[in-house]
């Protein structure tokens, strides 16, 4: 949790704690069960725009401008979380602490933000992760955007572009999720429909076959985690199935396959890299822990 720290608020005289606020003519603020502070908007305050209580992580080790982030998003009507570092998260993340977005700042202590992408998927967790950092060039965001993120906005927009990304990237999150009768699997820019088997890249159709889809499928749904050419080949096939030339000739199909997904992707995206290779044993989704 944040610093409650003190503050002037418009229409009062003297500073305040957070904790001691009631109503101060914007909004009610308080803490919620789980130590985050939240806002609401008062009835006939028209200025504020009204959120569904989105619940937002924020792991950033730059104190006083997380506490000033957390403040504002608060305003927004936010509930916020606040984290230094991302082991931190993760733990609490673990013992049961629910969110519907994640803003991760870069230069993270301990674990690069970029790091945290694949850890965080790696334990099935497919909130939206949004970047908020001070490294805008264009490499860092494309980086960014391939290994995952829904969005890369710099510090320098503020706090209100933030609250705008993560009301869109909430609201899309809720779109995909509105079909209950297709188990739509949603990897950063990655988006699996098992249904019909298209795989879209933002949004463009990457124009897999069957085959390749259920290759992606397979890895996108085991993020950071390196899965063997058997076991790709096993998903192609029935278990045991034998191609190729020797004992080992499946593997030659295999990485054929993923050579042709690689550059159908590459093909929307040049700088895609999402596919990690472990030589002579298989392959990954995104970047696997140390």
């Amino acid at each position: 949790m944040g610093l409650q720290r003190s503050r002037h608020v418009e229409g009062l005289a003297t500073p305040v704690r957070w904790k001691d606020i009631r109503e101060t003519g914007m909004a009610t603020l308080g803490l919620d069960h789980n130590g985050a502070r939240y806002g609401r908007q008062l009835a006939g305050e028209a200025q504020m725009p009204a959120v569904d209580c989105l619940r937002v992580i924020l792991v950033e080790d730059d104190e006083h401008f997380r506490d000033a982030i957390e403040t504002d998003l608060v305003e927004e009507g936010f509930v916020v979380h606040c984290f230094t570092d991302g082991p931190s998260m993760l733990a609490r993340v673990g013992a049961g602490l629910v969110a519907d977005a994640i803003v991760l700042d870069w230069g993270l202590e301990k674990v690069l933000g970029i790091d945290l992408i694949a850890q965080i998927r790696s334990r099935g967790i497919l909130w939206p992760i949004l970047f908020l950092t001070g490294r805008n060039s264009p490499v860092h965001e494309r980086l960014a955007l391939c290994r995952g993120a829904a969005d890369f906005i710099d510090k320098a927009r503020g706090s209100t572009i933030l609250a705008a990304r993560l009301r869109l990237a909430a609201t899309q999150r809720s779109v995909q999720s509105s079909n209950p009768s297709e188990n739509v699997l949603h990897c950063g820019r990655l988006l699996l429909r098992p249904t019909i088997a298209r795989a879209y890249w933002d949004d463009v159709d990457v124009g897999l076959t069957v085959t390749e889809f259920k290759i992606v499928r397979l890895l996108a749904a085991n993020v950071g985690s390196y899965i063997t050419h058997r076991h790709i080949y096993d998903c192609i096939h029935q278990p045991g199935f034998m191609a190729g030339t020797g004992d080992d000739g499946y593997r030659t199909n295999v990485r054929s396959a993923v050579k042709r997904i690689r550059n159908k992707f590459k093909e929307i995206c040049p700088e895609f890299d999402s596919i990690q290779t472990y030589t002579s044993f298989g392959y990954c989704w995104g970047t696997p822990p140390a």
